[in-house]
This record gives C-alpha cells, structure tokens and sequence, in this order.
C-alpha cells in the first residue's frame, strides 16, 4: 500500500520494519539494533504503547502506567534506547497523554 506513496522517507520500509527488535528478536527479518531504521524504532515504541494502553475487542486495555513500564523493561532489548527514554519523558516529565486511554 506505501510503496507508491511519495514521501521524502521509505514509508513502506518504516511500517514493514516496526515490528523488529533491538535484539534481533522481532520479525520479519530478525534485524537488529542499527539495521532498523530509527524512524521504524520511533513507530515501535509509540505502537507499542498505544497498543498496550488502547481497549482491543479481545482485551481491556492495560492502561498507559503498565505500558510505559512494559517500555521501560525492555528498553534497549526490544525497543531502542533513546527512544524509550524520549517516550518515558513525554509521558512522566512532560504529561503527554493519548487520546480515548
């Protein structure tokens, strides 16, 4: 769906890389730390919050707090370290807050 949209940045290789992991542990492709793309990394950490705070239709949200320490767990093992620590300032220091959560 991306592969044809003009963007100044690779928007199909962000969205398809989302899901790798600091250590190598994610997928499609098992990258690891630098082979990801920092702007995939950005997208990881905040999917992975919204996703985990959000209500789905098979699960009750969690909510922000276990969230944010899901991402502070694993920072630096699945999710990238600057960018955890970002997300943890915006929401703890700063008081950013998603909307609907």
């Amino acid at each position: 769906m991306l592969n044809d949209v003009e963007s100044p940045w690779p928007l199909a290789e962000i969205v398809y890389q989302h899901h790798e992991r600091m250590d190598g542990s994610g997928y499609p492709r098992n990258l690891k730390g630098d082979d990801i793309l920092i702007e995939a990394r950005i997208l990881a950490v905040a999917d992975g919050v919204e996703a985990m705070a959000s209500h789905r239709p098979y699960r009750p949200g969690l909510g922000i707090n276990a969230a944010l320490d899901e991402i502070e767990k694993n920072r630096g093992i699945f999710y990238d370290e600057a960018v955890a620590d970002a997300c943890l300032r915006l929401f703890r220091e700063k008081g950013f807050k998603l909307k609907g959560v």
